[in-house]
């Protein structure tokens, strides 16, 4: 025990607040890929039959949409608090209708949610929903009889993502309780109409407590019926999104996308006031501004190309410097959506017809 102690706490001193402080950004983290995704030994010692299949079209992997928007899942269930596929409430059809939407939500958020860490540009959910009923959409039917290229236009994004909620109940076998949510859906181009991607993904949350004698059972059951709480299936929702959307492929072209644009962002569309400094015989005129500007933002991109902790994320083109051709009205458009998006404002929603 006196080395364990002698050892560690020499370790602990090698570590200094500078030495922190000073660590590089930007390094290649370790499994990204697989970090948070269970493996059949995580199913076996959880005992969680549950299941996470995403199919992927080649048209994904060649074009990637850069732009998503999650639109509203529908619940297919009874909306009533079911267990053992016997509904345990009585709720009436306004009570239904807010409990479906609202089971239906939690999954969209959590989907919403692992989708902002990749390299998409997820729309608000709230402005997604100002769109919607803008348009008179008030239903997952009216949903389904709008196509995609339709929504893709009112929403200004390239994929909409639809989900259905397909379980979300209990179980309680005395010894064993289990809270399952299971949901399925796809990712559909708004350019074509095409599925990029398919996914039907479940959880399920089960406590067994295996006993011998009648008091441990007793005891045993009451503990696994303690275990049927609210926070229970929140954390089923969320390992049921993670798992669907951890098997989506990282797309080297969206990142790289999503550099160049900031890149643009920050030094192609500063103007002569905002430009960095620079020699006094070149600073006097709105010309000589603008190429200081497009000399910086060269320079970024070629040190961010440079750079061995970017240049590990092997893209598959390279940072030319070369200057941009000027936005299309469409992309400006999508640009300052984009934006607005970042702030959680809605894009212009359009006049109901």
């Amino acid at each position: 025990m006196a080395v364990l102690l002698t050892l560690s706490a020499a370790g602990c001193a090698d570590v200094t607040y500078h030495d922190a402080a000073t660590r590089p950004f930007f390094q290649k983290p370790y499994y990204v890929a697989s970090h948070g995704r269970k493996t059949w030994w995580d199913r076996i010692v959880e005992l969680d039959p549950g299941k996470a299949r995403v199919k992927v079209s080649p048209e994904f992997l060649k074009n990637p949409p850069e732009r998503i928007a999650v639109l509203p899942f529908v619940d297919e269930g009874t909306a009533q608090y079911v267990v053992d596929k016997l509904p345990i409430t009585m709720r009436d059809r306004e009570e239904r209708a807010r409990w479906a939407w609202t089971d239906s939500q939690r999954l969209r958020h959590y989907m919403v949610g692992y989708l902002a860490t990749r390299e998409f540009i997820v729309l608000n959910t709230i402005g997604i929903d100002a769109v919607l009923a803008a348009h008179g959409i008030r239903n997952g039917s009216e949903l389904a009889q709008v196509s995609p290229q339709t929504l893709g236009r009112w929403l200004n994004a390239d994929a909409v993502v639809y989900g259905t909620v397909t379980h979300y109940e209990a179980y309680y076998f005395f010894l064993v309780s289990a809270e399952q949510v299971a949901m399925k859906g796809r990712i559909v181009s708004t350019h074509d109409g095409h599925t990029l991607i398919s996914f039907d993904g479940g959880r399920y949350h089960v406590n067994p407590m295996p006993a011998i004698d009648p008091i441990d059972m007793m005891l045993n059951s009451a503990q696994t019926l303690m275990d049927m709480r609210d926070i229970n299936i929140a954390r089923a929702e969320d390992e049921a999104c993670r798992e669907v959307v951890i098997r989506i492929p990282r797309s080297k072209i969206l990142r790289q996308r999503l550099m160049e644009q900031a890149l643009e962002d920050e030094w192609g569309q500063a103007g002569p006031a905002t430009a960095p400094a620079a020699a006094p015989s070149t600073a006097s005129s709105p010309a000589s501004g603008a190429r200081v500007c497009e000399n910086h933002l060269a320079s970024a991109r070629a040190g961010v190309v440079t750079n061995p902790s970017w240049r590990q994320s092997a893209f598959p083109r390279d940072f030319s410097g070369a200057p941009q051709a000027p936005l299309t009205k469409s992309k400006a458009h999508g640009t300052r959506t984009a934006r607005a998006n970042q702030y959680g404002i809605a894009s212009a929603i359009p006049q109901a017809r």
